[in-house]
């Protein structure tokens, strides 16, 4: 499928929020994928991933998640600068400015003629950790969340009580999970805490571990999993064509 790509500038309570929008350049209505960039925002490989979607006949939005810590348009290279610049804007931002700009997408998506009004999410390293706190929106039909960081340990900024962990009750519904079983950043203990917490709670959910490294996804750097990341985009394809169509 062609598909076609846009910038909107998106209001949010917390200011404008660039958003890539790539979609079907056919007539007709599609669901909507919120994608979830790691904390460089859109790179090349994050623009190729929000694309292969759109291919599938989605609209899939690509949010600037750090815009009220940089100037528009800003991408962080995959180096020491960039990490470094990326993880203080994490670590900055609280998880309710983050929900706040779920909600914005939501009601751009449903003000577009070509959406329907149906929205997911999808999201990798931090992305997957918004995906996943995305689904405690109700707006939300499910989340697929690669390697998600930080919901385990508990360490983005927010109110008591209102990090994503806790919260999971609050997921209405579907979530798939696929960690790397060499990714250092969530260890064998702190998957076990998310699991337990999705079934402590009853969430509907799918769980995989792969043996692969973090960022298994990005098709830069030496990391890069091909066969295993294309398992994942056709899994997650099946996963919104159940939810959303």
């Amino acid at each position: 499928m062609i598909i076609t790509k846009e910038v909107h500038d998106i209001d949010t309570p917390t200011g404008v929020m660039r958003t890539y929008v790539y979609r079907p350049d056919v007539a007709g209505q599609f669901s909507t994928i919120i994608f979830y960039s790691e904390i460089f925002q859109q790179t090349a490989p994050i623009a190729r991933s929000a694309a292969i979607l759109a291919g599938h006949g989605f609209v899939v939005l690509v949010p600037e998640v750090f815009h009220e810590l940089n100037p528009i348009g800003t991408v962080l290279d995959y180096d020491d600068i960039g990490k470094d610049k990326g993880n203080a804007d994490k670590f900055a931002k609280p998880l309710e400015h983050h929900d706040s700009d779920t909600q914005a997408m939501v009601d751009f998506a449903r003000s577009q003629a070509y959406c329907t009004s149906k929205v997911a999410a999808m999201g990798v390293c931090i992305g997957g950790h918004l995906a996943y706190r995305a689904a405690l929106n109700a707006d939300i039909s499910g989340a697929f969340c690669l390697y998600p960081t930080d919901i385990h340990s508990n360490t983005l900024p927010c109110e008591a009580l209102n990090d994503s962990l806790t919260r999971t009750g609050d997921i209405a519904g579907e979530v798939a999970l696929v960690f790397g079983k060499q990714d250092p950043h969530v260890s064998s203990e702190g998957r076990k805490v998310i699991y337990q917490k999705l079934e402590q709670e009853g969430v509907s959910f799918s769980w995989q571990e792969v043996n692969a490294q973090h960022a298994f996804m990005r098709d830069e750097g030496e990391r890069y999993d091909a066969a295993l990341a294309l398992q994942m985009y056709l899994q997650a394809v099946a996963f919104f064509q159940r939810l959303l169509n």
